[in-house]
């Protein structure tokens, strides 16, 4: 009885083995990531609420103002700045000063505090995004952020998963000025 419960054991244990070893590898996870569908913009997560409800659809769409101005690290490091106080009371001491939302500001900027802006983009800690790098290649804003310019509230465009940043290097691996890289520690680093 032990023997043939052994035998049958064993030849299911067998059996398994065969179909496990039979089937195709699995591709490793870097080259799913690669294969994976991208999302098509806009993906549309609705924008946080911000302590100042302030309105990128006047700012860079009615008013047309250059991206740069507000975030202007975007050109020199690989961080885009988040504007100080400072700058949005360069035009606010004197336009539109009586507004609710300007009131808000020149409270923050009396206090001598920064609005604690909750971030609308963030990438994992594994992946780095070198603004300075994708703005001397021309890259504009839209490219990543979307029609930034009509939005009322700011929200997350792209999906920021590894295929739709991808999808836009092999679009670019032939610029003959700004070639783009294929190479994994350029972001994963």
């Amino acid at each position: 009885m032990n023997r043939a419960l052994s035998l049958v054991i064993t030849a299911l244990v067998l059996a398994a083995a065969t179909v496990a070893l039979t089937q195709p590898a699995a591709p490793p996870a870097a080259t799913t990531a690669f294969r994976q569908p991208v999302t098509p913009p806009p993906y549309h997560t609705p924008g946080p609420k911000q302590p100042i409800n302030f309105s990128h659809q006047i700012h860079a769409g009615k008013l047309a103002m250059n991206c740069l101005y507000c975030h202007s690290s975007a050109e020199k490091s690989p961080i885009a700045n988040i504007p100080a106080v400072s700058t949005c009371m360069g035009c606010h001491k004197i336009a539109r000063a009586d507004r609710p939302e300007v009131v808000k500001l020149t409270g923050y900027s009396d206090r001598g505090e920064q609005v604690p802006w909750v971030e609308v983009y963030a990438l994992p800690a594994y992946v780095k995004f070198n603004h300075k790098r994708h703005v001397k290649a021309g890259i504009v804003c839209q490219d990543c952020h979307g029609p930034v310019q009509e939005m009322q509230v700011v929200y997350q465009y792209p999906s920021l998963r590894m295929g739709w940043c991808v999808t836009c290097h092999r679009k670019n691996l032939d610029n003959p000025k700004f070639p783009a890289t294929m190479d994994c520690l350029v972001c994963h680093h």
